[in-house]
């Protein structure tokens, strides 16, 4: 716009030029253009920001607090909901969270990089969370709970007696840091505050897996076992939430629980869940014995009978007990002991043998004592054994090392029975493999190991390896065994 002054007024345009023009009106004007090209900027979310927010939580004491999300990484912590409120409800460990130490059990959520999270559904939050990472700026109330510092937990480690899918069960508060694992599974448990969902690793695993999974506790699983027939479905445990995951599974969750069918070998007392493990290396001079546990036709008693002959002085058998007379080729002490039936019948009540029975009127069975005088030679104490033995055996001070021996395909165990001049019927088969079922069903919490015996050969090999690891690496026991 040009503007045109008359003569009048000529002077006072001089001026208003020079006063313009003047260096220190040339800076004020300056920073006016500033302020007023950053008015046309959206505001970006700075902490006067965030401080400016957080008045409208009336007088209540907030904490702003940042953490660094990596994506497609949980945060490693539940939520649940409190009315409006969203509230964490555990911290998961290994986490971003239980890393940072700047997120609590009973902390109100506010706010997530500003967007408001008091209303919102744990549904909502923990789809909120799924897509974001990077630093997160979290708006929170601290838990008013006055809660002692944490006791340092001691790790402990257990043998899983129970398969464990978390994708099938309803109740773990998040699928995605459900633990699976296998019965025979050792887990080494590093959090029990919560007793319905310990924090733990599957061993071998720790290196790749920061994060801890969890896993139903002991008590928990035992009582939901127990109440199965009654357990509504859709019922939510008392700390239910949602963790804040990377990503969500629709999958369907149907309801799969353990089921031991109870028969005779089957230990009624306690509902299996998990039995506490410890390191064990056996003495140079103190073997473990050595227990073959299978069906019949499975080739526990060729394997067992080709280390005898092969290794003479490594291994060697326990002396039976017999009520029966001795014949003139035995000798007493190395074939049988010799004992009257009243003798053994007291040892029986004594619990002094781990397995016997009666033969045309007469007394057999395997003592305890004897397989320790194998133990005591130096030798390693190989065993036959029934299943309905293994809980005396174990309960013991013997320390055996017990190897179950399935058959292999219902085709594969027919030809190698052929080998054997032997043509078993198709039920005959089918019964081996119904039985190799049960007993792993009802006593595999008793089997340290097992091996298909599918080539005996090849099965003789696998047998050798085991009993030789014995002597070269720690194994797995129940810690009553060391206490």
């Amino acid at each position: 716009v040009q503007t045109v002054l008359k003569p009048s007024h000529q002077k006072d345009g001089q001026e208003l030029n020079a006063l313009l023009n003047a260096p220190h009106m040339q800076a004020l004007l300056l920073a006016h253009d500033k302020v007023a090209e950053q008015e046309m900027q959206p505001e970006p979310v700075t902490d006067e920001r965030i401080y400016e927010n957080v008045g409208v939580y009336g007088g209540e004491t907030v904490k702003i607090v940042r953490i660094e999300k990596a994506r497609d990484i949980p945060l490693g912590a539940t939520v649940r909901n409190e009315m409006d409120s969203v509230i964490i409800s555990r911290i998961v460990k290994g986490g971003a969270a239980e890393k940072s130490g700047l997120l609590h059990e009973g902390d109100e959520v506010l706010e997530i990089n500003g967007i408001e999270i008091r209303g919102k559904d744990v549904n909502e939050v923990f789809d909120l969370l799924a897509d974001m990472h990077g630093t997160l700026t979290f708006v929170l109330i601290p838990s008013q709970q006055s809660k002692p510092p944490p006791a340092k937990e001691t790790v402990i480690h257990v043998k899983a007696h129970f398969d464990y899918d978390p994708s099938d069960d309803p109740y773990v508060p998040c699928r995605e840091l459900g633990l699976s694992f296998q019965k025979g599974d050792i887990l080494h448990v590093i959090s029990q505050e919560d007793p319905n969902w310990w924090q733990a690793y599957r061993d071998g695993d720790e290196d790749n897996q920061p994060l801890a999974g969890l896993i139903p506790g002991k008590s928990f699983q035992q009582q939901r076992e127990a109440m199965k027939q009654t357990i509504e479905e859709d019922k939510e445990p008392e700390k239910s939430g949602k963790l804040w995951c990377a990503k969500k599974n629709k999958k369907k969750r149907k309801k799969v629980l353990y089921n031991a069918n109870k028969n005779d070998d089957y230990d009624n007392e306690e509902i299996l869940t998990y039995e506490e493990m410890s390191l064990y290396h056996q003495p140079a001079n103190r073997k473990r014995p050595i227990v073959l546990i299978g069906p019949q036709s499975c080739g526990q008693n060729e394997l067992r009978q080709r280390l005898m002959n092969n290794e003479v002085e490594r291994f060697a058998s326990a002396v039976p007990h017999t009520t029966r007379s001795r014949r003139e080729t035995e000798v007493a002490g190395r074939d049988y002991h010799f004992v009257s039936r009243q003798a053994f019948e007291t040892d029986i009540a004594a619990g002094k043998f781990i397995e016997y029975g009666e033969f045309e009127k007469n007394l057999y069975g395997t003592s305890i004592d004897s397989v320790r005088q194998v133990i005591n030679s130096g030798k390693i104490c190989l065993l036959n054994l029934h299943t309905q033995s293994l809980k005396t055996l174990r309960n013991s001070d013997l320390k055996p090392y017990i190897i179950f021996v399935a058959p292999p395909s219902q085709e594969r165990l027919r030809a190698l029975l052929a080998k054997e001049g032997k043509n078993p019927k198709p039920e005959e088969l089918r019964e081996i493999i119904e039985k190799t079922r049960e007993m792993e069903q009802n006593n595999g919490h008793y089997f340290d190991t097992a091996i298909v015996n599918s080539d005996l050969e090849k099965a003789y090999q696998e047998l050798l390896r085991l009993i030789n690891k014995l002597d070269t690496e720690p194994q797995w026991v129940p810690s009553t065994w060391l206490r």
